[in-house]
């Protein structure tokens, strides 16, 4: 059964996150363009087309001042930046929940289940799939590829 999804213009969401406790912070240097903040977790949305809203910057949790970028490597989800690496707790990954949550809810974006299950990362890096998804002449040699057979050959 399909329902009307209430649509906001990016006026009436900016409203909203301001209304919410959303911290927002204008771009310098563009227009249309608002850094949000709330739970020491950032992300940037920027006004598409003549009224709506996407996000520019991926939800992440602040780290030094930077947005990081939660990464899942399977034994570990670590939260990441330019420059440091921080393994992420259950208090990081909850206040990424729900600051990524009522982003969605200011968008009007849908709420799927299984995010709405626990914090979903940008990006998984498993150790053994790891650039599998780059094209065979940019991947890495394997250890195993990288070893060269010698053969000698014995004079008679």
């Amino acid at each position: 059964m399909a329902t009307k999804v209430e649509q906001r213009t990016h006026d009436e969401a900016v409203q909203w996150l301001r209304d919410n406790g959303f911290d927002l912070i204008e771009a310098p240097g563009t227009t249309g363009r608002v850094f949000l903040k709330k739970y020491n977790c950032s992300a940037a949305i920027q006004k598409d087309g003549d009224e709506g809203t996407k996000i520019f910057a991926y939800p992440g949790y602040l780290i030094n001042g930077e947005i990081s970028k939660l990464i899942n490597r399977g034994y570990q989800q670590v939260l990441k930046t330019s420059k440091t690496e921080v393994a992420a707790t259950a208090d990081h990954l909850k206040a990424l929940q729900q600051f990524t949550e009522e982003l969605k809810e200011a968008l009007c974006l849908p709420s799927l289940y299984n995010e709405s299950l626990g914090t979903v990362s940008e990006a998984y890096q498993y150790d053994r799939v790891k650039d599998r998804d780059k094209p065979e002449p940019q991947r890495p040699k394997r250890p195993w590829e990288r070893v060269k057979v010698i053969t000698s050959k014995k004079k008679a």
